[in-house]
């Protein structure tokens, strides 16, 4: 097969190194007859050893060389598309099941819209296994107090359970990223928060707009521009305000309106 120059525009690093390819299957665990969905599956180097477990796999790729070479291999099923594109919800219907595992390499330059895209189908999801940036993992596991805490930990830690599960360094991809990478498992709650998400959502932007200050020079007086006046405390910083609080704040404006 001739060689593939990675492209910059769609952020390619191919995941190259045996033993690390071998950990992350081991973390994803997959079982035969499985319903998987790889994110660019790229010059196939996880696709591989994951077929051979699955069966079968679905991949999503916008490269239309590499997806032309993909379709050479019988146990995949294509899609060739920008995966922001791609609606879940229609693809595990398609595929008559409601347990979609989804994994992949993101793309390091747009991971986050593409995590906010599968959020609004996380219902259709069991899991999630994804190589990010090592700081964008950090940030969505973080805890309130820390310093990698803020709307992405908050926006994920309401609709999944989440955990770093390999730490990846460069040298484990051609090209190599100027960054290291890790794994993290995402699992969707069975029984996550009742909450509006555009509201949430907004909240939470505003709360981190200026993170040195006080939150009531922010939220604050967005919530009294709102006429709330419930119990909810700004005399302290959105990294200190923890997931649940900020849900049950939403639910109580969401309640009033």
């Amino acid at each position: 097969m001739a060689q593939h120059q990675a492209r910059k525009r769609f952020g390619q690093h191919f995941l190259t190194d045996p033993g690390v390819i071998a950990q992350i299957v081991q973390a994803i665990a997959p079982q035969a007859g499985e319903v998987m969905v790889e994110i660019g599956p790229g010059l196939a180097a996880m696709t591989q050893p994951l077929v051979e477990r699955l069966g079968h796999l679905q991949v999503i790729e916008l490269d239309r060389d590499l997806a032309k070479r993909l379709r050479e291999h019988t146990q995949l099923t294509v899609t060739e598309s920008d995966v922001l594109k791609v609606d879940f919800s229609e693809l595990a219907a398609r595929l008559q099941t409601l347990q979609l595992r989804v994994v992949g390499n993101l793309p390091y330059n747009i991971s986050t819209p593409i995590l906010f895209h599968l959020l609004n189908h996380v219902q259709v999801i069991k899991d999630q296994h994804f190589m990010l940036q090592k700081e964008v993992v950090e940030r969505m596991v973080a805890a309130p107090s820390t310093a990698h805490y803020g709307r992405l930990s908050v926006m994920l830690q309401w609709r999944y359970d989440m955990e770093m599960v390999l730490l990846v360094g460069p040298q484990a991809f051609d090209p190599p990223p100027r960054v290291d990478s890790a794994v993290v498992r995402m699992l969707p709650h069975t029984q996550p928060a009742l909450v509006d998400e555009t509201l949430l959502s907004e909240l939470v932007q505003v709360a981190f707009s200026q993170r040195r200050k006080l939150i009531r020079h922010t939220l604050g007086r967005w919530l009294t521009d709102r006429g709330f006046s419930g119990d909810f405390d700004v005399q302290r910083r959105a990294e200190e305000v923890p997931v649940q609080q900020y849900l049950a704040l939403a639910q109580q404006l969401s309640a009033r309106s």
